[in-house]
C-alpha cells in the first residue's frame, strides 16, 4: 500500500525548510556563530552557493516526503489526529535519526558540542514547521 500524501503540502514544506534555513543561519540570528563553529567562510562568492542550495531543495523535499507518507502510515495505524500525528512522527523521526547521527558523526569529527546542538535544533525546527504543514493539511482519502 503506498501511503496518502498530500503533494501541496510537501510543496509548502519544502518550502518552508528553506525559509527556517534562511532566517537561523542569517548573520543576525544564528549565522555568524555557526560560520565561526563550522570554520565557513561567510563572504565567499554568492555563485558559490548555488550547488548547496540545489542540494537542500531536493533533500528538503525528500525530507517532507518522507514525512507525509510516514505520517499517514502512522495516523492509518493509530487513529486519532492526523495533525498530532504528524507532529509526533516528526519528532519522533527527528530524535531517532536527524538528532542521533549528528550527535554520533559530530563526536567522532570532533565538532563543538555548540556546533551540533545549533545544527540538530535547526533540525528540530524545521521539521516541527513541515509537520504543521503537513498536518494541517491532509491527504485527501480515495
Amino acid at each position: 500500500m503506498v501511503p496518502e500524501i498530500n503533494y501541496w503540502a510537501v510543496l509548502l514544506a519544502t518550502l518552508s525548510s528553506m525559509i527556517v534555513g534562511s532566517v537561523w543561519y542569517a548573520p543576525k540570528v544564528f549565522g555568524t556563530r555557526w560560520s565561526k563553529l563550522a570554520n565557513v567562510d561567510m563572504d565567499r562568492p554568492a555563485a558559490t552557493a548555488a550547488v548547496p542550495i540545489i542540494v537542500t531543495v531536493v533533500v528538503s523535499f525528500i525530507t517532507a516526503w518522507v514525512l507525509a507518507g510516514a505520517s499517514a502510515i502512522a495516523w492509518h495505524f493509530y487513529d486519532g489526529s492526523f495533525f498530532w500525528g504528524t507532529i509526533v512522527t516528526a519528532v519522533t523521526l527527528w530524535a531517532g535519526f536527524t538528532a542521533a547521527r549528528f550527535i554520533t558523526h559530530d563526536a567522532f569529527e570532533g565538532r563543538p558540542s555548540g556546533l551540533t546542538t545549533m545544527n540538530i535544533a535547526h533540525e528540530l525546527v524545521t521539521v516541527v514547521v513541515m509537520a504543521v504543514l503537513i498536518g494541517v493539511w491532509p491527504p485527501a482519502l480515495g
